[in-house]
């Protein structure tokens, strides 16, 4: 793997866990210094009622705030035609729906079953294509469940296959709460790849248990080329019990640049954003790069302490 695309979620997968109301100015300002970092892909928010998720309340605002390029490609999550007609006002040129692994997190997530879940996002395709739109789907849980345990491989390729037939050609896997493992993945990743060669395939992984990055190298051995990653590690699910921050975005750039792996993305720019969005937060945030320097990147020994005696 010689090039990776990352999309930068932090706008949204991570901010929707915060209850101090973000600036709506102040998200469009981290999402233009992600885009002039180099990030070419960005889930912006999410066109979801304002009562189940009141930080992204401000969608339509926010996104009109962001300086777009001619290869920016804006997402946003949009879970039923009253989402997508929103989106589509607000030119976000990805949809993303969503669908939950395990029947419980499905109730709290959408207050609807598996099927019935489905059922809504079927004509969500037409109506993407209808407004010069595409859709992406992501599995939620597609790992573990905070409810139920660990989700079948077999349910998440059940799933993909339906998506599919319905001629969605992109999938994300949300590893929800942090629990996936290199053997895991490489398990979940081979069954997709050998049943639907066709479909593309993004990874998502959470970091509460620090196996974020483990599981993404594993994930570039599997011929994986797209990763979701949030700006210093913010993250986490209001309907799921123990989820914590994602990958930092800092962390992923830092490591797939380190193995040789480009992303066009200038990390020194997205090393200084995270620190801006740090401060809009009032709190330090996960990011390893925001508390080391690079690898490479040394010190000046005049200035340094010695020993003495």
């Amino acid at each position: 793997m010689d090039q990776c695309i990352i999309t930068e979620v932090g706008l949204r997968d991570g901010l929707q866990n915060e209850s101090n109301f973000l600036a709506t100015e102040k998200k469009s300002d981290i999402a233009n210094r992600v885009i002039a970092a180099g990030v070419s892909r960005i889930e912006a928010t999410s066109f979801v009622s304002p009562k189940a998720v009141p930080q992204l309340a401000d969608a339509e605002d926010m996104i009109a705030g962001i300086n777009r390029t001619d290869d920016l490609i804006i997402e946003a999550l949009a879970p039923n035609k009253r989402g997508g007609l929103r989106a589509a006002s607000a030119n976000v040129d990805v949809w993303v729906a969503f669908l939950s692994a395990s029947e419980k997190h499905s109730l709290a997530n959408s207050n609807a079953s598996i099927a019935d879940a489905f059922e809504r996002i079927v004509p969500m395709v037409q109506l993407a294509e209808d407004q010069n739109a595409s859709i992406t789907a992501a599995i939620a849980v597609a790992f573990d469940c905070p409810f139920e345990g660990a989700t079948p491989v077999e349910r998440v390729v059940k799933i993909a296959q339906n998506f599919f037939e319905i001629g969605v050609r992109t999938l994300k896997l949300g590893d929800t709460i942090g629990t996936a493992s290199p053997s895991r993945v490489r398990a979940l990743v081979s069954a997709l790849t050998r049943e639907l060669p066709e479909m593309e395939l993004v990874l998502h992984f959470h970091n509460t248990r620090g196996l974020g990055l483990s599981n993404v190298l594993v994930g570039l051995e599997c011929g994986v080329s797209r990763y979701e990653a949030s700006l210093g590690g913010l993250g986490g699910c209001p309907f799921a019990p123990g989820a914590s921050g994602n990958i930092a975005t800092e962390d992923l750039v830092h490591l797939l640049h380190l193995e040789g792996v480009k992303t066009g993305i200038d990390l020194d720019a997205l090393i200084a954003a995270g620190a801006v969005f740090s401060e809009y937060l009032g709190r330090k945030l996960p990011a390893h790069l925001q508390s080391a320097r690079p690898v490479g990147v040394t010190y000046d020994f005049d200035s340094a302490l010695r020993a003495t005696g």
